[in-house]
């Protein structure tokens, strides 16, 4: 094992290390939380990123994956015409990409895989992949049956992964409902996941099987995190018990596509007006930071850089040396990992494959622990849409959340940076999943 692989394997006990030190209760730690969680976290990485086998199997994945985007961008380049043409590609007609254009290109993505989503819960199949995590999770975690459901649905979904469990959650404790806001943030849902896809794909070829990788990964991270942070003090009304899914089915598989592509849509709008918002209000900030700071910068004749992303980048630099990134890496990628909590991950990914693009990066070790360590909802304005949409499912709890605060968003992170401990640590050149 090198010198990184060292230091990304030493990362993953300080940042535990730190989730304790904002702990709400240090003596009540669940121990099989913690080493259950290392050991399928270890197991499955072991498989996919060293065993042949298992590196083939998700080399297969990820090519799979950009064979399914390739179809699902059909429907935009009819809608679109050659606004969804991405940039180098001549379309049948011998029309040329007029640029790129992330509503026309990226969005649209996200339509066709929440209907996709859709049949597959429709068929059954989603519903019995979740009941085995679920099962795995609740069996050696000893964790709540709606905890674990809660994890191991948003390995594949996002926010709407709550309606899973929706007749448990009245009678849910503080720390299950800080567990499922963790797991939901730590996270993402397979249509963002496309986006991500679609944004790296041409200069990370294998940037699928990677994000596949990283959702598995995270679940038990984030309930490793949650625990330790808000470890629990009641007893939960499900505790080591196996819970199905709540789960209500369309009358047929039209239907399914119809609310699939629907709720696609309404996720679309919401992403829209996120960044539309918070990247406008970011503008604002660095207009303001960057004046008071130019004048501190010449009163003390020094360079700070005073962008809300270069702040960040400070605060961020050490959690980006503990993961694993080469020091001469380590303040541009600091910049990216810190920046995804204010601008979310998808500002943050377009970023990383406009460093990757301009080849700043000096080892490929730096762009696959970034691409771990961004795999999430670890953001403000996700912490306000999950404690929102679940407050509106159980307004009799709000008061909880208020107890709650911050904690869930500081697990989440961690858990996503652990994520990229364990890339870092069974990272190989010689590896087939992590070859660019």
């Amino acid at each position: 094992m090198e010198w990184y692989n060292l230091v990304s394997f030493s990362g993953i006990f300080v940042l535990m290390g730190l989730a304790w030190v904002f702990s709400s209760h240090k003596r009540l730690i669940n121990w099989r939380v913690i080493i259950w969680g290392l050991i399928f976290q270890m197991l499955f990485a072991l498989f996919v990123f060293l065993v042949p086998a298992g590196a083939k199997m998700f080399l297969f994945l990820n090519n799979l994956v950009v064979i399914v985007m390739d179809s699902a961008t059909e429907g935009a380049k009819f809608v679109f015409g050659r606004l969804a043409i991405p940039p180098g590609i001549v379309n049948s007609l011998g029309e040329s990409s007029m640029g790129f254009f992330f509503a026309f290109q990226s969005l649209p993505t996200i339509i066709f895989f929440s209907a996709l989503m859709a049949i597959l819960y429709y068929v059954g199949v989603m519903s019995f992949i979740i009941r085995i995590f679920a099962f795995l999770f609740t069996k050696f975690m000893n964790i709540s049956g709606a905890e674990s459901l809660s994890a191991a649905s948003n390995i594949f979904v996002g926010v709407e992964s709550t309606l899973t469990i929706k007749p448990h959650l009245s009678e849910m404790t503080r720390s299950e409902l800080c567990t499922v806001l963790t797991v939901g943030m730590a996270t993402v849902s397979s249509n963002i996941l496309a986006v991500y896809v679609f944004s790296l794909k041409d200069l990370f070829p294998a940037i699928a099987g990677h994000l596949i990788s990283a959702s598995f990964l995270s679940a038990p991270a984030a309930l490793i995190m949650s625990k330790i942070i808000l470890p629990e003090s009641e007893t939960p009304k499900t505790l080591g018990k196996h819970i199905h899914p709540h789960y209500e089915k369309e009358r047929n598989v039209f239907e399914a596509v119809i609310n699939g592509a629907n709720a696609g849509v309404k996720l679309i709008v919401g992403i829209v007006a996120l960044l539309i918002a918070v990247l406008g209000l970011v503008a604002l900030i660095n207009v303001c930071l960057q004046f008071f700071g130019g004048k501190l910068n010449l009163l003390l004749g020094i360079q700070i850089d005073w962008s809300l992303k270069g702040l960040l980048g400070y605060l961020f630099y050490p959690l980006t040396i503990i993961i694993g990134v080469p020091v001469s890496d380590a303040g541009a990628i600091s910049k990216i990992i810190g920046e995804r909590a204010i601008v979310t991950e998808l500002t943050a990914y377009r970023d990383l494959a406009d460093v990757i693009g301009k080849d700043i990066l000096h080892h490929p070790r730096s762009v696959i622990i970034a691409t771990y360590a961004l795999c999430g909802f670890a953001h403000i304005a996700s912490l306000a849409i999950f404690m929102g949409s679940i407050a509106a499912l159980i307004p009799n709890k709000i008061h909880i959340f208020t107890q709650i605060g911050f904690r869930p968003l500081i697990a989440a992170t961690l858990a996503c940076l652990m994520t990229a401990c364990i890339a870092g640590t069974f990272y190989t050149n010689t590896s087939l999943l992590l070859g660019k």
